[in-house]
């Protein structure tokens, strides 16, 4: 279960205060700052992956299989004469892409519910509390490849997957930072105006738990990105030849002995990746006084 450590509720501030306070955290923590720049160094490169490279990620070349790194190919190449580098670089997208688009769906999703759950309470809590409890007795990495065997591959699948397992997480912490809110004396007043749910989740609840939702959203993005990555290397994520990290090692893993940069160049990357949004999270966790168990890690 997961446990919040909420301080007493104050109104709602206007939007251009939240701004400046968030500005103010994150420029206080240097966990944050550090994590969110690795990140940002990540996106910015698979950006303009097509500008560092020239080598196309996806063609093959017989007679450069398995060379070692050298002034033409910087980290080598991989068993089919591709550049492992170029491979690295427009990997990021897809790692990015996916994991972005998979967590914003799920942490939105989990978000309106979670409030949702909260306000309402009664039957509407008590029965989404018992259904979320079964999806969460199935272990994460067998839901996926449920959802990937009946649908197929392919980046809408993984990312439908995705939702169908954290979503009911998100729920859980998004609904017990909410329900610090729901007794505040701004939404009995709203509900006395006789204003409908979501205006009272909108202006009322959502301004409140921004902190909750943030530290939510960044903490989940790592979580999966590992997945979409475990996903790979087993053969239910991206298609070959797509560049994507975790079927780089699958692909490049027999040979490592030979040319050992084909598999540790997307290691490298997806670690620090990795490493900068759990650095995020933790920083802003502790800037915000954001208190919780993290289910899963």
């Amino acid at each position: 279960m997961t446990t919040l450590d909420t301080a007493p509720v104050a109104a709602p501030a206007p939007a251009p205060a939240r701004a400046v306070r968030v500005w103010r955290t994150l420029r206080s923590s240097r966990a944050a700052v550090i994590g969110l720049s690795v990140v940002a160094v990540h996106v910015l490169i698979a950006l303009l992956a097509p500008l560092l490279t020239s080598y196309d990620p996806i063609a093959n070349s017989a007679d450069e299989a398995l060379l070692g790194p050298s002034a033409q190919h910087w980290a080598g190449t991989d068993q089919y004469g591709r550049d492992v580098l170029a491979r690295v670089l427009y990997g990021g997208r897809y790692a990015l892409g996916v994991s972005l688009t998979a967590t914003l769906l799920t942490v939105a999703l989990g978000t309106v519910i979670g409030c949702a759950a909260a306000l309402r309470g009664g039957w509407f809590d008590n029965v989404l509390g018992r259904v979320l409890d079964a999806v969460l007795s199935v272990p994460a990495i067998l839901s996926l490849l449920v959802v990937v065997t009946a649908l197929g591959t392919g980046p809408s699948v993984i990312v439908l997957a995705i939702a169908v397992v954290y979503v009911p997480q998100v729920v859980r912490v998004v609904r017990g930072a909410a329900l610090a809110v729901v007794p505040q004396d701004y939404v009995t007043a709203a509900r006395a105006r006789g204003e409908g749910t979501w205006a009272i989740l909108r202006r009322e609840i959502l301004p409140n738990i921004t902190d909750v939702v943030c530290v939510e959203f960044a903490m989940r993005a790592s979580w999966v990105v590992l997945l979409i990555s475990s996903l790979s290397f087993l053969g239910f994520g991206a298609d070959p030849p797509t560049p994507d990290w975790g079927l780089m090692v699958a692909e490049n893993r027999t040979a490592i002995t030979v040319v050992p940069m084909a598999s540790l160049a997307p290691i490298i990357a997806l670690a620090t990746l990795v490493v900068g949004l759990n650095l995020a999270a933790d920083g802003l966790s502790k800037a915000w006084g954001v208190d919780r168990i993290r289910e899963g890690s």
